[in-house]
């Protein structure tokens, strides 16, 4: 046998060393503390020096004769053999190694959750030196020996944990070996919690050992090496929100979060409803902000609050029309907004509570699941009662934010007083002093959801005054304390109820429990109750209330039913108050931003096929006295159902451009492929699971999954729709169904027509005269059900609109047969707007003069519309001098628009118009924004003298045309945009810039003598879904961001000195970081502007087209003098990272949570694919070098330090091109960096490059 100086000595080869002896020596430390004490000794002093190991010409045989002896691939459970990576797996082995054996030799592995190690650390007899052996277990010496090693052993762990090449070593196994790490983790807890070796120490406490492994910012940072990427980074940190009230409406750090601001404008347009919820898009793009602005969740929660609080401040004198307003703004603010919070806060303590299952104590585990963001939301809550300019309540709300602000009152002057106090409480009742704001309603929501608890009333100046609580209380009340108490729902009950939100789950749980189990009269008025107040604004249980009507929309069958015809008809007049209550324009708004429009679009394509196909001979008796036939209930769903996607839109958009919006995308058919998605995938998901357990128990959905081919009077309609708008109808034959309603039809409708003796019909079908056998003939004919008739109409208006056209029925007749067909059967509105549009579109139709005598004529209004329209124009710097002014050409409409819009006016605006007129309306918009000028204006006018009090609103839509018309005028507004948030343009409005200046008050009377401006941003976010060709504003954004970088820098950069120091001549640190600022916010600006105008298509041309184009492509940037051309260069490069990364962020999101994110791959591997040929010098770029080098390190650095799941999306060999490119500009940390984060297939070329530049 050979001694063990002996072997160290003749071979010093840390590798070789570890080869020969490790196995041995750490599991006989306990008998030979001596040969350990060596072994550690050399151990530290070549640990560190792995570099010339790796550049051996054996390296590769040594690590993998080290693998076969150690099993470590074995044990790791890792497929891939490379020599680098089976270094991090040694490197990790001997630090686990080495803890394992300092846990055993204290006796503490017992107390790890695994009781035991996974290495060979347990005593053996190792027969060595026995011939020699100093009987060392009899030797004092031996035992201070043994506990000396301990010690040293531990201080090797935390060499290694602190030294930078082998704390990154350990870093990738981090990554990329998780579970293994965990456990090595919970080990070295017990380490720190138990080791009397490392408590006595002199050189480490156990809160710093753990420190060690936790700070993952440190490694994954990079020191930047230039100037420039110092301010680049300090700028991506510099992101705090401290800033006064007053300030967050103009140029503050507010505006970090503009995307928010921006999103939240833009889900207000009514015109819009889309399948995916703002809860989940919203959730995304919170956690991609707080990502790329490297911000706390305090600020981030912040900067949300104050965006959602500007909306409601925005709307709260808003002006009058049929679009969502101040309740949908505060379904964002009190229900939307905390929802997402939740979301962030209950994902982040769920991945918390699982990784603390394994902890040592219940106690440790009840910390851990408390996590860092909802003590952030806390600290955030309490700093906004510092903005009281913006927590103001709406007029509307002001006394439900008294009620609650008194409830906390009394809570803390420690009176309980339950829900039928604060229900009948007047403002004579009210504590002194009780003034209540937004953010106490905001409080309470978080509270209802289990984010906060009443704790928060003791916040200091949360509540301010002592409460003079009566000396005697109602003991009843007809609320909802009342019901609670079990009072029968009287008409007096019900009208409060109708009126009064509910304020916990378990109120709007006993109402739908009423609703599925009460009576019928008793589930009608449950059914009213849940569409009244409760909807609207039962914001702390808006989701539920929500959901709970959706349920019921679907009953399921009876039990006892035996019936031939569908069970849903014996619900008629409890569904028909469900479709009622819930068509409201906002309501359908606040279904869509709860992401329930799918659901909701599957539980009423049931009640259209069934009551479509019933005859109006069927008919019930309402409580009110009136007449219900199934022709209402089918109309009631169906044009409900048709406002769930966009089937008004132009169809210009099927005939015309290369590009498709959006809103185009949706149909019936997508819907419930959306729905059937969510329903097939829905608790698999951690965030389905979360969602769960907010949900109520009492909700039952059916799971079963739909299709179009389920509805075949639905299908059949949709295709005939489709058809009629993509060519004209065919011919109708005689003697079939569907002619002899429409002869019946056109009867009804032109009956003095008729009574000529020439049937309107024989123009278009080529039939003969029908002969009519009187009015009650007539009248028996048209009870059919709803689809036959709806399957005649569009014969029907093709007829009539002919005849008008030829003299043979007066514009007048056209307008009141239209209005009597649509009085038989309103959802024949819907084939009305639809066919006629499409007429509109084929231009086959002679214009008509709109002169007051054949058709009403808009002069009394016009030259004063148009004026408005050019004001409002130029208001937001759009220069449209063509715009004819005063009304010197004839005011004429295509013959289709023309009867359309004299149908519209003879509409009374009342409730039970008011469903019909927000269908229709959007579509009558959306058509004459199609014609040609002045078309829109002549709409408006007509209007405007029909309802005065929609005036601003008809005029603004009026407006939005020019945009719909002029790319150029789309451009202008684009940069108006730019201009007016970053402070740049001359006008003194927009003079100081930020979201105030971009966004300013909506639109409305807010000033004295007429329309207040409309600012730039709030005229995009309306005009943008009326844009034919999207697929130019990533050019157009791409060319304005690039300019305000120049208008940036030649503003803020050229009245400052250049310093000269050892890096050359740069500009001072203010200077600089305070343009880097400017440019991320433009930057901001940009990136959300194409996601919202075009989403996944424009962000991915964008990515994968134009930004490659505009590199390769030769520049000749203005600059403002020689010395500040490089900076401009420079700027211009981070602000094109900063663009292309948020797109990518808001799109994609920054894991892989969302849907989109399955499309960032493809993607992002064909950008970084450009990236790595052009430094491979495969591609020759146009652009500036510097604009280039700082686009690759900016793009690249946040990836690395925002968006790290996307670095795993990326090829390997990619990855390594990368980085070496970088290493050639010599950015090695940059380079280890992104193949650290590259996963399993990059850890061997990663651990290599850390071990071979010593970072």
């Amino acid at each position: 046998m050979i001694s063990w100086e002996g072997a160290y000595l003749r071979d010093i080869s840390l590798l070789k060393l570890a080869f020969g002896v490790d196995d041995r020596v750490i599991p006989n430390r306990k008998f030979h503390p001596a040969a350990y004490r060596l072994y550690m000794e050399l151990f530290r002093r070549h640990a560190f020096s792995l570099k010339c190991q790796i550049s051996g010409p054996n390296y590769q045989k040594i690590m993998e004769s080290i693998d076969d002896v150690l099993h470590l691939s074995q044990i790791f459970g890792v497929q891939v053999s490379e020599p680098g990576l089976l270094l991090v797996e040694f490197v990790f082995s001997i630090v686990w190694q080495l803890l394992d054996a300092s846990l055993d030799d204290e006796g503490l592995l017992e107390l790890t959750p695994e009781k035991r190690s996974i290495w060979p650390t347990v005593t053996q007899d190792m027969e060595i030196d026995n011939a020699d052996n100093f009987n060392e277990k009899m030797n004092g010496h031996h035992d201070m020996l043994y506990k000396g090693n301990t010690m040293m052993a531990i201080e090797i762990i935390r060499e290694f944990l602190q030294n930078k090449v082998t704390s990154r070593i350990l870093f990738l196994a981090r990554r990329n070996m998780p579970s293994h790490w965990r456990a090595f983790i919970q080990q070295l807890r017990v380490l720190t919690a138990k080791s009397m070796a490392l408590r006595n120490s002199k050189y480490i406490t156990p809160e710093a050992l753990l420190q060690l492994t936790s700070d993952t910012r440190k490694i994954l940072s990079r020191e930047c090496k230039t100037i420039s990427q110092q301010e680049f980074h300090a700028v991506i940190g510099n992101c705090s929100l401290a800033c006064s009230s007053g300030q967050c409406h103009g140029t503050s750090t507010s505006a970090h979060w503009l995307p928010i601001d921006l999103f939240l404008e833009d889900a207000m347009d009514g015109s819009q409803v889309v399948a995916t919820g703002a809860v989940e898009r919203l959730t995304g793009l919170v956690k991609a902000l707080q990502a790329v602005n490297l911000t706390s969740w305090h600020d981030t929660f912040l900067g949300l609050w104050i965006a959602a609080l500007r909306l409601v401040q925005r709307e709260r004198d808003i002006s009058e029309g049929p679009v969502p307003r101040l309740d949908t703004c505060l379904c964002m603010l009190l229900s939307i907004t905390p929802l997402v919070v939740a979301n962030i806060v209950e994902e982040e303590e769920s991945e918390l509570i699982d990784e603390s299952d394994c902890s040592l104590t219940n106690q440790t585990k009840e910390k851990q699941a408390i996590g860092i963001s909802r003590k952030h939301l806390i600290s955030s809550l309490q700093m906004l009662g510092d903005y009281e300019a913006l927590l103001t309540p709406p007029q509307s709300v002001r006394s439900v934010a008294n009620q609650v602000a008194a409830k906390a009152i009394m809570f803390v002057s420690g009176h309980t007083i339950g829900n039928g106090y604060y229900e009948c409480m007047s403002v004579n009742d009210m504590p002194v002093n009780c003034s209540g704001n937004l953010r106490h309603l905001i409080v309470e929501a978080c509270i209802a959801r289990k984010l906060l608890d009443t704790s928060a009333y003791f916040w200091p100046g949360y509540v301010n005054a002592r409460a003079n609580v009566p000396r005697s209380v109602p003991s009843q009340v007809p609320g909802w304390s009342a019901l609670m108490k079990g009072s029968p729902l009287t008409p007096a009950l019900v009208n409060a109820l109708i009126v009064t939100p509910a304020s916990s789950l378990a109120e709007i749980e006993k109402i739908y429990e009423i609703a599925t189990k009460g009576s019928d009269d008793e589930k009608i008025s449950a059914a009213s109750i849940l569409c009244g107040a409760s909807l609207v604004r039962g914001w702390n249980i808006q989701e539920q209330t929500i959901l709970f009507i959706t349920s019921l929309l679907s009953p399921p069958v009876p039990t006892d039913y035996s019936g031939s015809e569908s069970h849903l008809i014996s619900y008629a007049p409890f569904l028909n108050v469900l479709l009622v209550g819930i068509s409201p324009v906002d309501c359908v708004q606040i279904f869509s931003l709860h992401g329930v429009a799918p659901l909701l679009a599957g539980s009423l394509m049931p009640l259209c096929e069934v009551f479509g196909s019933t005859a109006p001979s069927v008919s019930w008796t309402l409580p009110t006295g009136e007449d219900l036939t199934s022709h209402a209930v089918f109309t009631n769903a169906f044009t409900l159902l048709l406002r769930l996607w966009r089937f008004d839109h132009p169809p210009l958009e099927h005939v015309m451009g290369d590009a498709t919006p959006m809103g185009s995308l949706l149909s019936p058919e997508y819907l419930l492929l959306v729905r059937n998605s969510r329903l097939s995938a829905f608790g698999k998901s951690p965030k389905d699971r979360l969602k769960i357990k907010r949900m109520s128990k009492n909700l039952h959905f059916s799971m079963e999954l739909i299709f179009m081919d389920s509805f075949p009077k639905l299908k059949r309609w949709h295709r005939q729709h489709q058809e009629c708008i993509a060519s004209t109808l065919s011919g109708l034959v005689q003697g079939t169904t569907v002619h002899q309603i429409v002869d019946a039809l056109l009867i009804m409708m032109f009956k003095k027509v008729s009574r000529g003796g020439q049937s309107l019909t024989s123009t278009t079908s080529g039939s003969s005269s029908s002969s009519a056998s009187g009015a009650e003939d007539v009248s028996i004919r048209l009870k059919v059900p709803a689809w036959d008739i709806l399957e005649g109409t569009p014969y029907v208006l093709d007829a009539a609109l002919t005849a008008c056209a030829h003299g043979r029925l007066s514009p007048r007749e056209l307008a009141t047969g239209l209005k009597d067909l649509a009085d038989l059967l309103p959802a024949t509105l819907v084939t009305i707007v639809s066919y006629y549009s499409a007429e509109v579109t084929r231009g086959i139709w002679k214009p008509v003069f709109m002169n007051g005598t054949d058709w009403p004529s808009p002069l009394a209004n016009l030259s004063i519309v148009e004026q408005q329209i050019k004001k409002i124009i130029a208001a937001t710097g759009v220069d449209v001098p063509s715009l004819p002014i005063g009304g010197s050409s004839p005011a004429m409409l295509p013959l289709p628009l023309a009867a359309l819009v004299s149908l519209t006016i003879t509409y009374k605006l009342d409730k039970a118009s008011e469903r019909f007129l927000v269908l229709i309306g959007p579509a009558l918009s959306s058509l004459a924004e199609g014609c040609p000028w002045p078309c829109m204006p002549i709409v408006s006018s007509l209007w405007v003298q029909k309802i005065k009090r929609w005036s601003d609103f008809l005029v603004f839509s009026a407006s939005r045309t020019v945009f719909h018309h002029s790319s150029d005028a789309v451009v202008q507004l684009l940069r108006s945009c730019f201009t007016s948030i970053l402070g740049l343009s001359p006008s003194v409005i927009y003079s100081n810039g930020g979201v105030g200046a971009l966004l300013g008050h909506g639109f409305g009377s807010h000033l004295s003598g007429g329309m207040a401006p409309v600012a730039p941003g709030i005229m995009y976010l309306r005009v943008h879904r009326s844009v034919r060709d999207i697929m130019f504003l990533t050019e157009e954004i791409l060319s304005l961001l690039m300019s305000s970088v120049r208008d940036i820098a030649s503003r803020g950069l050229s009245r400052e000195k250049l310093k000269r120091t050892k890096f050359g001549l740069r500009y001072g640190q203010v200077s600089l970081g305070s343009a880097m600022t400017r440019v991320k916010l433009a930057a901001s600006l940009g990136a959300s502007l194409v996601w919202l105008s075009g989403g996944l298509s424009l962000v991915q041309s964008l990515i994968k087209e134009t930004l490659p184009s505009w590199f390769i492509s030769a520049h000749t940037p203005e600059q403002d003098g020689r010395e500040t051309g490089g900076v401009v260069a420079m700027l211009g490069g981070y602000a094109l990272a900063y663009f292309a990364v948020l797109c990518g962020t808001f799109e994609w999101g920054v894991d892989s949570a969302s849907p989109a994110s399955n499309r960032r791959p493809n993607v992002l591997a064909a950008h970084l694919e450009f990236l790595a040929s052009a430094l491979d010098g495969k591609i020759s770029l146009g652009c500036d070098y510097a604009t280039w080098r700082a686009y690759v390190t900016g793009f690249l650095s946040l990836m690395v330090g925002c968006t790290q799941k996307w670095v795993l999306d990326v090829n390997v060999d990619v990855l390594k091109r990368l980085s070496n490119g970088l290493r050639q500009w010599n950015e090695e940390e940059l380079a280890v960096a992104l193949l650290g984060l590259g996963g399993i297939a990059a850890t061997s070329a990663a651990a290599e490059l850390i071990v071979e530049i010593g970072v």
